[in-house]
C-alpha cells in the first residue's frame, strides 16, 4: 500500500478521501501526521489555492500529495461564499464554525423563494507526485442544488445540512457516505482524478 498525503484536517474530508482512493491501493495520510501545518490559502482560484497546499504538503512530507479546494458558489451571492466558504460567517463577525456558517448563509437568503436559491458545490483536486512536479493532475466536479430555509439532518459537514443536491432532492446530510461519495463535486472529481491516475500507471 503506498502513502499519499493529504493536505487537510478536515476529517470529514480525509474520511471520504480514504474510502475513495482504497480501489487504488493508497493510504490517505493527514498532513498532520507529519506535523505539516495549513499553507495560508492566498490565491484567488479554486485550482490555485489546491496547488498551493499540495505542493506545501509534498516538500515537507517527501510524499506524493493530494490537495483539494472547494466551496458553496450561491447564485444569488454572486458565486459566494466560494472561496471562503469554510469562514463565511467569520469574515462576517457573525462567529464560526460550520453551523454559524450555514445559519449565516440562511439568514443572507431569508424570505427567498427555492427558484432564487440556486447553488452548487464547486471542488477541484489535485495530485503532485512531488513538489516539482511539472504535470500535476487537476480533476474538477460540481453538484448542482439549491438552499434549503431550514438545516435539516445530522450526516456529513459542512453546509450539508442546509443543501438540497438536485440529483434526489433531499437535504445532502440525510444522504448515506456511500450515496454522498458517488454523486458530490468532491466524489465526481476524484473519480475523475483516479481514472487519470489508473491510464497514468498503465
Amino acid at each position: 500500500m503506498s502513502q499519499v498525503v493529504f493536505a487537510s484536517a478536515n476529517p470529514g474530508k480525509i474520511k471520504e478521501l480514504q474510502e475513495l482512493l482504497s480501489p487504488l491501493g493508497l493510504v490517505v495520510v493527514a498532513q498532520g501526521e507529519f506535523s505539516i501545518s495549513s499553507v495560508d490559502e492566498t490565491a484567488h482560484t479554486f485550482v490555485e489555492n489546491a496547488l498551493l497546499k499540495a505542493r506545501h504538503a509534498s516538500k515537507i512530507s517527501g510524499l506524493p500529495s493530494i490537495a483539494d479546494d472547494s466551496g458553496l458558489e450561491v447564485d444569488f451571492l454572486k458565486g459566494a461564499p466560494g472561496l471562503y466558504s469554510a469562514r463565511h460567517a467569520e469574515r462576517h463577525g457573525k462567529g464560526s464554525g460550520d453551523v454559524a456558517n450555514y445559519e449565516f448563509l440562511l439568514e443572507q437568503l431569508d424570505g427567498l423563494a427555492d427558484a432564487q436559491r440556486t447553488a452548487r458545490f464547486r471542488s477541484v483536486v489535485v495530485y503532485l507526485r512531488h513538489e516539482f512536479d511539472p504535470s500535476p493532475i487537476i480533476a474538477e466536479g460540481a453538484w448542482e442544488g439549491h438552499i434549503l430555509h431550514a438545516p435539516e439532518g445530522e450526516g456529513g459537514f459542512g453546509y450539508d445540512p442546509v443543501f438540497c443536491n438536485h440529483d434526489t432532492m433531499s437535504p445532502t446530510a440525510l444522504l448515506s457516505p456511500e450515496t454522498k461519495n458517488k454523486l458530490s463535486h468532491r466524489g465526481k472529481a476524484v473519480a475523475e482524478m483516479v481514472k487519470q491516475l489508473s491510464a497514468r500507471a498503465k
